[in-house]
C-alpha cells in the first residue's frame, strides 16, 4: 500500500507551511551544487523540469542565464504565485500547480532539490518517484540534484526525510546509469556533509 504521494493531504500540508511562513528548507537562492552544474551547461535550448520547486530559485537562475525552456512544478499554489510576482517575465504557462505523480511531459533534464525528501519515505513512494522521473525524461535524459545523506528514521511526520547512498541507488538502478553519486563537496554550510550530489542518465 502506498502511504502518501502528494495527495490532497499533502497539498494541504504544504499550503499550511507557506501560510505560516514555516519554510525552513528555503535557502533564499539557488543551491550551490546545482548552480555549479547549470554553469557548465552549454545547450540552452534543453527542456528542464524542476518538480516540487518551491520558490524555484534554480528556475530563476536558469531563466536569467538564457535557459527559457524551464518548467516549474509544485503541488502548492503559494510558491507559484510568489514566483509570478517576483519574476513576472517568466512564461506563466511554464508554471504548473499539479501533483508530480500525475504530471505528464518529456524533458531533457530534471533538477532535484529537496523534493525527494519531502514526501513520506516508504519503499513504494520512493520506487514510484524513480519510475516517474524516468517516464518524464527523454531517452538519455538526465536527473541531476541533491539527496540528503542522513539516517532515515521511523518518524513519518518530521521532514525532511533522509536516506543513504545505497538505498537511493536501489531505487535508481533499474532506470538509470549512475554517472556520479557522491558526497557533495560544495554544499551550503548548514548542509555540508549531509548531501549527496548525483547525475543519473536514463537507460
Amino acid at each position: 500500500m502506498i502511504t502518501v504521494i502528494n495527495s490532497s493531504n499533502e497539498q494541504e500540508f504544504w499550503d499550511s507551511r507557506y501560510e505560516a511562513h514555516e519554510t525552513g528548507w528555503d535557502i533564499g537562492g539557488p543551491s550551490t551544487p546545482i548552480k555549479a552544474y547549470i554553469d557548465q551547461l552549454n545547450d540552452k535550448s534543453i527542456s528542464i523540469l524542476i518538480p516540487g520547486a518551491g520558490n524555484a530559485y534554480e528556475a530563476a537562475y536558469l531563466y536569467e542565464n538564457g535557459f527559457f525552456n524551464v518548467t516549474v512544478l509544485d503541488i502548492s499554489n503559494y510558491p507559484i504565485e510568489n514566483f509570478k510576482k517576483n519574476y513576472p517575465q517568466f512564461p506563466e504557462n511554464q508554471l504548473i500547480v499539479k501533483n508530480f505523480f500525475e504530471f505528464e511531459g518529456q524533458f531533457d533534464l530534471i533538477l532535484e532539490q529537496t523534493f525527494f525528501c519531502s514526501f513520506v519515505p516508504s519503499i513504494e513512494n520512493r520506487t514510484l518517484y524513480a519510475k516517474k522521473i524516468a517516464e518524464l525524461l527523454k531517452p538519455k535524459g538526465k536527473l541531476v540534484g541533491l539527496w540528503f545523506d542522513f539516517p532515515k528514521t521511523d518518524d513519518m511526520i518530521k521532514r525532511p526525510f533522509g536516506g543513504s547512498l545505497e538505498e537511493y541507488i536501489s531505487y535508481f538502478e533499474p532506470y538509470f546509469s549512475i554517472l556520479t553519486f557522491e558526497k557533495s563537496y560544495n554544499s551550503i554550510k548548514p548542509r555540508s556533509g549531509n548531501e549527496l550530489f548525483g547525475i543519473f542518465q536514463k537507460i
